[in-house]
C-alpha cells in the first residue's frame, strides 16, 4: 500500500508524527503527566480589520514596525523581543469577541500619555492591578480589545507561579 499523502492522513496521525519528531519533554502538573514539545515560542498574533490603512495609522502609533504591506496584509515587529503583530483584511469583524492582546512596556505612563495626547481613547486609564501589573486598556479601531501594561518580572515569575 502506498504511502498516504498529508492530505489524506489523519490529524491525529499527523501530530503523533510531528511529536515523533521533536525532543520531548515532560512536565508534571497536579500528578499528571504531560509531553509537551520544547522550543515553542509565541510567533504571532493576527486579527482581523475591515481597513488596513486605518489599522496601519493605528498600530504604528502604537509603537509597532511594519515589515510586510500588501493588500490584503500587515505584520508587525514588535519594538523589543522576537513577536510578531499581523493584520488581515476581512469584510467584518465579529462581534462579541472575548480575546484580549497585551502589549508590555517600561514606561506605561509614559505612552498613555503620549497615546492619549495623540488623540487615542483609553477605556481604562493606568492602573495597578491586584496581580502586581500596572494596566491600561483600549481598543483599535475595530473594536478588538488591547492591554498596555508593565509587569517586570512578575509577568512571567508571580510569587503564585507553580513550581516547574
Amino acid at each position: 500500500m502506498p504511502a498516504r499523502t498529508a492530505e489524506e492522513q489523519p490529524l491525529s496521525r499527523l501530530a503523533g508524527n510531528v511529536a515523533a519528531a521533536l525532543p520531548p519533554r515532560v512536565a508534571y502538573r497536579s500528578g499528571t503527566a504531560t509531553v509537551t514539545l520544547d522550543g515553542m515560542r509565541l510567533n504571532q498574533v493576527t486579527v482581523g480589520s475591515t481597513d488596513l490603512d486605518r489599522a496601519e495609522h493605528f498600530y504604528l502609533l502604537l509603537g509597532l514596525r511594519l515589515i510586510v504591506k500588501t493588500e490584503h496584509y500587515l505584520r508587525f515587529e514588535c519594538p523589543a523581543g522576537e513577536s510578531t503583530f499581523s493584520v488581515d483584511r476581512v469584510d467584518a469583524v465579529p462581534g462579541g469577541e472575548e480575546v484580549t492582546v497585551y502589549f508590555e512596556t517600561d514606561d506605561l505612563d509614559g505612552e498613555y500619555r503620549r497615546l492619549s495626547d495623540a488623540g487615542i481613547a483609553f477605556e481604562q486609564s493606568p492602573a495597578d492591578m491586584p496581580w502586581l501589573w500596572r494596566e491600561a486598556r483600549l481598543r483599535d479601531p475595530d473594536g478588538h480589545r488591547l492591554c498596555l501594561f508593565h509587569a517586570a518580572g512578575n509577568r512571567r515569575n508571580p510569587p503564585w507561579r507553580l513550581a516547574d
